[in-house]
């Protein structure tokens, strides 16, 4: 059976990963940028040389050097660079881990801009994934706001998704209406932060807990990466 796969955002240390990793987290964010939830690259090294197999770790950066960014990447030994900021689109080809691109949904533009992106983008093998993100003038991720799923529900049922998943959701989600979102946006991950948190940085586990039980919930996904 087809499952959304989860990513729990802004790390900060090992016992909390590996903690989330043994709830069933599918990966571990972390923060490379400006933010409270911002990581040093030898504290995320200690994360990621202490969780198991099979769990994906990602860093996060906005409006960051390539250069800088490959250094990270090296440092840290992240397995993945997700690009959060107005990123140009040949910075996928000067990056040593596959990218994630992250795009803030503000209208009905949301997505020609992912598609003219994507197209242009260098190296697009070394894209691996577009993330979806609610718009938020003044913070770039982790805003805790949402958007309008219905946009991305509306594209996917007029077949004007084909050739952008895997998606992955973001932008305001918790246990109360991840579930929802799911059955109408269909993504292959979702992606929270704010709404596991107790305060911006601080992860409850039981919220993450009951996070990642309400993502089992709801409809068998139809999202066309796997079919």
């Amino acid at each position: 059976m087809q499952r959304v796969r989860v990513k729990i955002e802004g790390l900060l240390d090992p016992t909390t990963a590996v903690k989330v990793a043994q709830m069933g987290a599918d990966a571990i964010g972390m923060v490379f940028a400006k933010s409270p939830r911002r990581i040093a690259p030898e504290a995320a090294r200690a994360i990621t040389d202490t969780l198991p197999p099979w769990v994906a770790t990602i860093g996060v950066f906005v409006n960051e050097d390539p250069d800088v960014i490959n250094r990270v990447v090296e440092k840290s030994r992240i397995g993945y660079v997700q690009l959060h900021g107005d990123e140009e689109p040949d910075i996928v080809g000067r990056i040593c881990a596959p990218c994630i691109k992250a795009f803030a949904v503000r209208d009905e533009g949301w997505l020609a801009e992912v598609r003219n992106w994507v197209a242009a983008a260098a190296c697009p093998t070394n894209l691996a994934a577009v993330l979806l993100d609610a718009y938020a003038p003044d913070v770039r991720g982790g805003s805790g706001k949402k958007f309008n799923w219905d946009m991305v529900a509306d594209a996917r049922a007029a077949g004007a998704m084909a050739g952008l998943d895997p998606i992955i959701l973001a932008g305001g989600l918790d246990s109360s209406c991840v579930s929802r979102a799911i059955d109408l946006v269909q993504p292959w991950a979702v992606d929270v932060a704010s709404g596991v948190e107790s305060a911006p940085g601080v992860k409850d586990m039981r919220k993450i807990e009951d996070f990642i039980r309400a993502t089992r919930e709801g409809d068998v996904l139809k999202t066309n990466f796997w079919l």
